[in-house]
């Protein structure tokens, strides 16, 4: 076939398969998850019902589809952030901001808590202790950050930390765990001296 051709197709499926993934996530926060059909996301999309069984199996494989689109878009984001900030301690703060706001904003929905238990959260989580190991190495190296406590711990605790974002009512609270949580990573200093330790 035509390269044009491939092209042309390929970009029919793609634009098919997130109006399937978006139709379906605003039908399951209107109606609930328990609501949702396949006939429901074929007239909405306007996709027959063949042609929509060839895509997905059922609305719980749309589902996890779309959390995965919605995970990998934030693991871009959060990347996005990081290349922004200037030196490490502002790359890792400006991150850590970031996970927080994101954490804030998707919690509490029957969809979220249905889809969090899935095999892809658990690659997504590993990937984000990474990226956080990384900035937390890089940072500690730099002085920005303690460097008693191993850089995978230390992603470890401002993931379970930032955690708290899910329960507090604004962006200036959250905003202020993320201060907390940074307090917790600062360099250990002589309280007499204020010299760094180490």
């Amino acid at each position: 076939m035509p390269k044009l051709w491939d092209d042309t197709i390929e970009a029919h499926r793609r634009a098919v398969r997130d109006a399937t993934l978006d139709t379906t996530a605003a039908l399951v926060a209107a109606h609930g998850l328990s609501a949702v059909t396949m006939s429901q996301v074929a007239e909405e999309t306007g996709i027959g019902r063949a042609t929509l069984y060839k895509y997905f199996s059922d609305v719980e494989t749309i589902l996890v589809a779309w959390h995965e689109r919605q995970v990998a878009g934030h693991l871009q984001y959060l990347a996005e952030v990081r290349d922004r900030a200037p030196d490490p301690g502002e790359r890792l703060a400006a991150v850590l901001e970031a996970y927080a706001l994101l954490h804030h904003e998707v919690h509490g929905s029957e969809l979220a808590a249905h889809l969090h238990r899935g095999e892809h959260v658990a690659r997504a989580q590993q990937h984000l202790r990474d990226f956080l190991r990384d900035l937390l190495a890089e940072a500690a190296a730099a002085g920005d950050v303690r460097d008693d406590v191993a850089p995978a711990e230390l992603a470890t605790y401002c993931l379970h930390a930032l955690e708290a974002a899910n329960g507090v009512r604004s962006k200036a609270a959250v905003r202020r765990l993320v201060t907390v949580t940074l307090a917790g990573l600062a360099p250990l200093r002589d309280s007499r001296s204020g010299r760094r330790l180490g």
